[in-house]
């Protein structure tokens, strides 16, 4: 979460305001100090819904990979729960053992290899709030056994290892990645990008290895091009450093996103237990796990890769329990939301919505390729393995007067909010947007959200003098897109946008007031756009 800070001065004299039907409240609401009496739960609603009206749809966010909808029968299972502590296990002894079925459906899914002999327990894990947090344990549960291992080859006690140890990753990692190095001491070693190759280099990441190395973290899927790393050629990397330099460095895999995608459409593809070197996965619950957020897991190959230093063993509630997170209360609903979908979606519910999201983000990326010759460049790797999403630029020879930016700046005012980002390290003068296929983006919203791009992407053209552009985008009409819009829908969004442009000019530029305030008088009407 972002942080807050602290209003002091004359700022805390802000108040809200409230509908005037509710006459028992004579003033303003202060936004910044509690109020001195209780209001009614109406007038405290009402102020509240208000200003979240404001708020983007989250439907029509296409940056985020979060679930934004679930079945009713979900929906209510969740609120109905919404008040168990899952930690009280004591109180809440099933919504425990749910979390414990989850966790075996998971390791199951993975490839957790059995265990033969019952005194010694196979695959651990956890409900985290988010992969966020999975994260940070699975770096820790790293840490700590590479600073055992080093104790007993020095023959030391744990806290006298001094040294610092490093984790190897590609700068395309989540930021909570970052934050996992700097908040638990540990040395990052970033693998930077190039120019065409978005994710870990393998070779380098052998090139870093050494004795202070703890893992080599690889991502399922990046957040910058939806790419998954090439987890199978980077463990038989390793494999061959530990035969020769004998140096066995473990892989932990964020599969925030990929780690629900790659069991159901991409079945053949080894990234998860089945490769030796893989001691620990993440994954999110509330991207394509399908349950609202926030919700994570980790799943740990065996018990003995996660250090029994780190787990606590609390009794105060009631039983000696177990536990290894960074939080303590949290809700039980999320976990029970996720055993809801795995009952009522099954193997084949899954493989079919995902098989769905990975065709929708193909064709999206190849309407995308085909609006106009030349005109976008695709950078995410649609026709590989890879997430439901697509990630794309603006073709720099066409040496356009706009950017990615202002393309996304005026699809917002469609309602479609877009992400314009730039990659990371040796790729930074690259800038993308961003468009996450969940399941709700369905053929139609690809349909209706390519023709909104097509038609902006003419206002931009006609705006900067691109003639030529404009040519290509009009005669790029695609009726598949077309027919679900009324047939008049291309020129008003035309007209709406051109007329929020010239307005926005008009502000600046007094010299235009006077222009647009003659051509008002001809006849320029305000065109009302309802979609």
């Amino acid at each position: 979460m972002s942080l807050s800070n602290h209003v002091s001065g004359q700022s805390t004299k802000a108040t809200l305001s409230h509908l005037a039907r509710y006459v028992e409240i004579n003033n303003d609401i202060p936004k910044f100090t509690m109020p001195e009496q209780a209001l009614s739960g109406q007038v405290a609603a009402s102020i509240i819904r208000g200003e979240l009206r404001l708020d983007g749809n989250p439907n029509l966010n296409l940056a985020s990979f979060v679930t934004t909808e679930i079945d009713p029968e979900c929906y209510d299972l969740m609120m109905e729960n919404l008040n168990k502590n899952l930690v009280d296990t004591s109180q809440y002894v099933h919504s425990s053992e749910i979390q414990d079925r989850c966790v075996n459906i998971l390791a199951n899914l993975f490839h957790a290899p059995p265990t033969h002999d019952e005194n010694k327990p196979g695959a651990v894990g956890t409900a985290t709030v988010g992969s966020s947090e999975a994260i940070m344990l699975g770096g820790l549960a790293l840490k700590w056994r590479w600073r055992a291992k080093q104790a007993a080859k020095q023959g030391k006690k744990l806290d006298e290892i001094t040294t610092r140890c490093n984790l190897i990753f590609s700068a395309a990692v989540h930021v909570s990645v970052l934050k996992l190095c700097r908040y638990f001491d540990i040395d990052p070693r970033i693998i930077p990008l190039e120019h065409n190759r978005y994710t870990l280099d393998i070779d380098q990441v052998i090139a870093q290895c050494d004795e202070n190395t703890c893992g080599v973290l690889a991502i399922l899927g990046t957040t910058l091009t939806g790419e998954f790393e090439d987890i199978k050629r980077l463990n038989t990397a390793l494999l061959k450093l530990k035969k020769e330099k004998e140096l066995d460095i473990p892989i932990h895999v964020d599969g925030a996103s990929g780690a629900m995608v790659a069991p159901f459409v991409f079945p053949d593809l080894e990234w998860d237990f089945r490769l030796e070197q893989v001691r620990s996965i993440n994954t999110s619950g509330h991207k394509y796990g399908l349950v609202l957020p926030g919700l994570g897991w980790i799943i740990w190959r065996r018990t003995e890769d996660l250090p029994e230093d780190l787990i606590f063993h609390v009794n105060y509630l009631g039983v000696d329990e177990p536990t290894f997170n960074l939080n303590f209360s949290r809700t039980a609903a999320n976990v029970i939301g996720q055993y809801y979908q795995f009952l009522r979606l099954g193997v084949e519910g899954y493989k079919r919505i995902m098989r769905s999201c990975v065709d929708n983000a193909k064709y999206l990326a190849a309407s995308l390729a085909s609006m106009s010759e030349g005109l976008f460049i695709v950078q995410s790797q649609n026709d590989q393995p890879s997430l439901p999403m697509v990630a794309f630029s603006l073709n720099p020879a066409k040496n356009l007067k706009f950017n990615e930016t202002t393309l996304v700046h005026w699809l917002r005012e469609r309602g479609w909010i877009i992400p314009a980002y730039t990659l990371a390290a040796n790729a930074g003068d690259i800038t993308v947007c961003r468009i996450v296929v969940r399941e709700t983006f369905t053929r139609n919203i690809a349909s209706i959200l390519l023709e909104d791009i097509r038609l902006v992407l003419i206002s931009l053209a006609d705006h900067h003098g691109h003639q030529g552009l404009v040519e290509s985008l009009e005669a790029a009409r695609d009726d598949t897109h077309q027919h679900r819009r009324s047939n008049r829908h291309g020129q008003r969004v035309a007209n709406f946008i051109q007329s929020n442009h010239e307005a926005s000019t008009n502000h600046d530029d007094p010299e235009q007031v006077k222009k647009s305030g003659t051509k008002k008088k001809s006849g320029h009407h305000t065109m009302h756009v309802i979609c």
